[in-house]
């Protein structure tokens, strides 16, 4: 018997090691950004079955192929291989829904419908906005353009649009994507009236006004954006983007925000696995979606688990779950501790706080990942509280809560929140946009100078992720790098040294940290042995170049779980 179960163990082994090493690709690049402390930079990483096997320099592969087999690709071997960078805080479905039309906002955006310049003076936004309205040839749809902002546009309200437009339905949507604004014409086509405005505190029918909860009055009278040829091409665009600046991997923050998360789950799942481009795409439930539908916290966990049991690996519902505390920094709506804003307007509450404490406890006992969207110190004092509360009644010691956004804190809660164990995903492109402009008209110079305090965040060694919160800043994790480190002003101006990133902490906000974010550092992040094969391809290195330079890098290509696709030009 033993005669006969040596040779056919010795089969078995000679099987398994064949088709083991037909599957090895070793990739070259000039350089490898591994973001692993112990082995920092290497050129080259053997990949197989969509893992990587091995990092180090092409003699460091030769065990690798000569027991595994495989092949050598030196597509990279002039450029720079990072691992792939992760956005931890986007919103598919707006891109979806707003790259159907023109952007027309203080800033300029590139996307894959077109170049929209930005216009910054209320004139400027007047003329465009009529040249565009102009170009608008669908009758069944009013015409819609997002960026709006009163502080560079001046205020624009219904009997504006109607003196512009007549009886072309015109609507503007906000910035924040949390307002618009709209004329006769665009209600009477969608069918909203006074009586729908007069439902809820946040809408002013006389000013043609809805924002933040008043929007759902509105949303629910725009089922076209989401016919499903017209919101599969905007997904479309949005999965352009990703791949465009390198994203291999998003996490959505804020799954049912229009009032039918199964339809949006359903069409972002659908559009992202066939789009030929592969990326991972992780959806977060939102507390706004169920309290607008009236599911209780209990019910509400129980459908997350149920939308969880068709998870894929491109498009899954992870164990995340969002809070919504303030409202939009873009909308002065944040809430600011003392003197809060200038000129006296006060911020919102998105929730109150007792159904807020009733959903975050029924996820944290069920072992989810608490995100809560907070801007201001003040609601970053209530996450703070929240999270006190919530460890006192059920510890837990790894629970990565993390405050999402951090346009304004003090220094004393970024000791607490250290003390807590927090992590902060932080949108710096917040200070780049809006400082100069809150300074004059809102906050004061030394609040709005030291909005996104960064720098204080990586002294006290708290984890921080970067973030696009798309489309509030562009989608790109370069851009966003840039902002954190250069901490410049959209005109110019040199913002507080100490409160930048540096260089490394900045690119960890992208990747390692990122993935920890996500609760996903021992598949993503950084460039180890073992993780899933996904890397970014630079044309220059993300820690040598001027600072100028950071944002301009060009972006070549991703491998996605092994495999690499080009960008086409």
């Amino acid at each position: 018997m033993q005669v006969l179960i040596r040779p056919l163990l010795c089969l078995i082994v000679s099987f398994w090691l064949t088709t083991a090493q037909a599957d090895v690709t070793v990739y070259t690049a000039a350089l490898i950004r591994t973001m692993e402390p112990a082995l920092p930079e290497a050129t080259a990483v053997a990949v197989q079955d969509g893992r990587i096997v091995a990092v180090g320099s092409l003699k460091d592969m030769e065990p690798v192929l000569r027991i595994r087999g495989g092949k050598i690709d030196r597509r990279f071997e002039n450029q720079v291989i990072v691992p792939g960078f992760i956005d931890p805080h986007v919103h598919p479905s707006l891109p979806a829904i707003l790259t159907q039309f023109p952007f027309l906002a203080p800033d300029d955006w590139s996307l894959p419908t077109g170049e929209f310049p930005g216009a910054k003076t209320p004139e400027a936004y007047k003329d465009r906005l009529k040249a565009l309205a102009a170009e608008h040839q669908d009758p069944k749809t009013p015409f819609i353009t997002w960026g709006y902002h009163p502080l560079w546009h001046g205020e624009i309200w219904r009997d504006e649009l109607n003196a512009w437009f007549g009886d072309q339905p015109v609507m503007i949507w906000h910035r924040s994507f949390h307002e618009i604004v709209g004329n006769d014409a665009a209600w009477a086509m969608l069918g909203v009236t006074a009586e729908d405005a007069a439902l809820t505190p946040e809408a002013n029918w006389e000013r043609g006004h809805f924002y933040e909860g008043g929007l759902k009055a509105v949303v629910g009278k725009l089922g076209f954006l989401f016919e499903p040829t017209r919101f599969g091409k905007g997904m479309q665009n949005f999965l352009t983007m990703m791949h465009q600046s390198g994203v291999t991997t998003a996490l959505d923050m804020g799954t049912g925000i229009f009032g039918n998360p199964l339809q949006e789950i359903a069409g972002i799942r659908a559009v992202a696995e066939a789009y030929p481009v592969p990326s991972r795409i992780i959806l977060t439930p939102i507390i706004l979606d169920f309290m607008a539908r009236q599911v209780p916290p209990e019910a509400a966990l129980a459908e997350v688990k149920a939308w969880q049991l068709n998870n894929s690996e491109r498009v899954k519902i992870g164990n995340h779950f969002k809070l919504m505390l303030d409202g939009a920094i873009f909308s002065g709506l944040s809430q600011f501790g003392p003197p809060g804003y200038l000129d006296g307007h006060e911020g919102v509450w998105m929730a109150p706080r007792e159904a807020t404490y009733d959903y975050a406890k029924t996820f944290w006992d069920a072992g989810f990942q608490l995100h809560a969207h907070a801007n201001g110190d003040a609601a970053a004092g209530w996450f703070i509280d929240l999270l006190g509360t919530l460890l006192r009644e059920s510890p837990r010691s790894d629970h990565r809560m993390t405050l999402e956004h951090f346009a304004y804190s003090t220094e004393d809660q970024t000791r607490q929140l250290k003390t807590l164990g927090a992590l902060v995903s932080a949108n710096p492109y917040y200070h780049y946009i809006l400082s100069e402009l809150y300074a004059e008209s809102w906050l004061g110079t030394d609040r709005a100078s030291q909005m996104v305090r960064l720098g204080s965040l990586e002294r006290a060694g708290i984890p921080i992720g970067l973030h696009s919160d798309s489309p509030m800043a562009p989608l790109s994790p370069l851009t966003l790098i840039w902002a954190a480190t250069a901490r410049e002003t959209i005109g110019g101006t040199p913002g507080i040294a100490s409160e930048a990133l540096s260089r490394a902490q900045a690119l960890r906000g992208v990747t390692l940290d990122a993935a920890w974010i996500l609760g996903m550092e021992d598949d993503l992040g950084s460039i180890r042995a073992g993780k899933i094969a996904d890397f970014t391809i630079l044309d220059e290195d993300p820690m040598t170049v001027p600072d100028e330079e950071l944002r301009n890098i060009q972006v070549l290509g991703t491998v996605f779980s092994g495999q690499p696709y080009t960008i086409s030009k």
